[in-house]
Order: C-alpha cells, then sequence, then structure tokens
C-alpha cells in the first residue's frame, strides 16, 4: 500500500494535469465558437462551386486543352489528408487515418499506386509507416484560417502532379463539422474536377455560358477547386476544436474523480495510521500497569 506521502504526491501531480486539460478545454471551446461561425458562412457557396465544376465538365470536350476535367484510367491516386499538428484531440485524426489506411489497401488490392499529401504532423507521421504509400509533400503548422496564398502551394502542387500526368485521380479525406458533439469523415474527389452525383437545378444547368467554355474553363476552375480545399479545411478544423475541447473535458472530469479517489485513500491511510497509534498508546498503557 502507497505511503501517505506517496499518496499526496500523486494528488498535486493529478490536480497539476487538471488545471492544464481545464485551460486547453476553455482554449478549444474558444476556437471553437470563431471556426463554427467561419465554417457556416461559406458552405453554400462550396456547394455551388462543386455544381458549377460539374457544369464546366460537361461542356467540357475531348480536344479541350485544359486538362482537369479528363477522365482517364486510374494508375496512381492522389489523397490529401488533413490531420492536426498536436493531437490530444480525441478520435479526429484517428478516424482521418484509419480512412487514409483503407483507402490506401483497397488502392493496393486494385493494382493502383497510392500517394499522399499529408496536412498536419500525425498525417505525415502515419504516412511515412503504410508500405507502398509515397509521401508527395508535408504542410505542418498550417493556421486555423488559411488564406488563399497559404493554400495556393497545396493547389498547384496536386494540380501539378494531375496535369503531368503522374496521377490521374486525387481525393481529399477531412472530418466535417456537423455540431458540437457530432463530426464525420468525408472523402471528396477533387480531380478530374465536377464529378458529382448530385443533378444541377434547372437554371444552372440551361445557362448560357459567356465569354466561351475554353476561356471560362481556365478562369474558371482553379478558383473553384481551390474553394473546396478551403471549406474542407474549416469543416477540419471546427471538427478539430470540438473533439479536442471534448477530450479535454473528459480528461479534467476523469482527474476530478481520480482526486477524489485519492483523497479518500490518503484519508483512509491517515485514519489508519491514527487507528494504530493510539492502539500503541493504549497497549503502552496497559503494559505499565
Amino acid at each position: 500500500m502507497a505511503s501517505r506521502q506517496q499518496i499526496k504526491r500523486r494528488i498535486g501531480s493529478v490536480k497539476n494535469t487538471k488545471q492544464i486539460t481545464k485551460a486547453m478545454q476553455l482554449v478549444a471551446a474558444s476556437k471553437l465558437r470563431h471556426a463554427q461561425e467561419a465554417v457556416v458562412r461559406p458552405r453554400e457557396y462550396a456547394a455551388l462551386a462543386r455544381e458549377i465544376l460539374t457544369r464546366l465538365r460537361q461542356m467540357a470536350t475531348d480536344d479541350t486543352e485544359y486538362h482537369l476535367f479528363s477522365e482517364r484510367p486510374v494508375k496512381k491516386r492522389l489523397i490529401i489528408a488533413i490531420t492536426s499538428d498536436l493531437g490530444l484531440a480525441g478520435a479526429y485524426d484517428a478516424n482521418v487515418l484509419r480512412t487514409l489506411v483503407t483507402q490506401a489497401q483497397g488502392d493496393r488490392a486494385k493494382g493502383v499506386k497510392t500517394g499522399v499529401v499529408a496536412i498536419g504532423r500525425k498525417a505525415a507521421q502515419t504516412a511515412s509507416r503504410i508500405a507502398g504509400l509515397e509521401i508527395e509533400a508535408v504542410y505542418t503548422k498550417m493556421p486555423d484560417k488559411p488564406s488563399a496564398d497559404e493554400l495556393r502551394p497545396i493547389l498547384s502542387s496536386v494540380v501539378g502532379l494531375f496535369a503531368a500526368g503522374d496521377v490521374d485521380q486525387v481525393d481529399i479525406i477531412f472530418t466535417k463539422f456537423i455540431s458540437s458533439i457530432s463530426q464525420e469523415v468525408q472523402l471528396q474527389r477533387l480531380l478530374p474536377a465536377g464529378f458529382e452525383e448530385s443533378e444541377l437545378n434547372d437554371e444552372l444547368a440551361h445557362a448560357d455560358v459567356e465569354p466561351s467554355p475554353e476561356a471560362l474553363l481556365r478562369a474558371a476552375a482553379l478558383r473553384l477547386l481551390e474553394s473546396q480545399i478551403y471549406q474542407a479545411f474549416l469543416e477540419a478544423i471546427a471538427s478539430e476544436q470540438s473533439m479536442r475541447m471534448l477530450a479535454m473535458k473528459n480528461a479534467t472530469d476523469n482527474a476530478t474523480d481520480l482526486i477524489d479517489d485519492l483523497t479518500l485513500e490518503y484519508n483512509n491511510a491517515r485514519q489508519a495510521a491514527i487507528t494504530q497509534e493510539l492502539a500503541e498508546i493504549t497497549g503502552g498503557a496497559e503494559a505499565m500497569k
């Protein structure tokens, strides 16, 4: 049985840990409020952008010079995986990485090579341990609300690999924010651009396009693809902060329970010591009679 001094030290250690997890919980809650506001506003724009890309793909012809809409046999697929740098967010990273591993295994079974653009330190660490997975690029320390300049290198490298024929398909894995207690891992097609299952509304489907389709393809495609990556980032960040807040709350609650248990153990040990001392005093008094 641990001594009272050992128990006391453990209580102090757990209290210090509780202070840290409580502070992290409050920070995550504050960041979540801002991330939640940021993720909702551009959702409609991102959905419309995907519809427009679908319409542009329908307009593209086989002799179109702009190849981002060209579907071809998939010999190598590129996956963009968005995770965190810090961890400590419950199952946030594990869910994304599990999907990444499953997709890589599925590609291998079909004889398709898999490359990855790892966003976040956790994705980079896991990708380096998956046999046969080629790491094309790693991005860490991304801001909570990235600017176009910060996203452009990611988009440029991805588009460059696809346009050069080095990869034949690009997907992105991220965690969609549904609510503060619900998030869902998503696998979304990025390239070839414009492959959506949903039907376009009649107004968009029958719209005349000015200027020429070729000019519109060149001018719009990159901007619309950028919006898809941007929205995925916002969803991922909101989900990360939500899951970190819940994870730190659970850690704080567990620390409270452990402190209560250790305090009870300390009090029992203290009471046992007092009882032992009283027994020894009583025994000594009886011996003196």
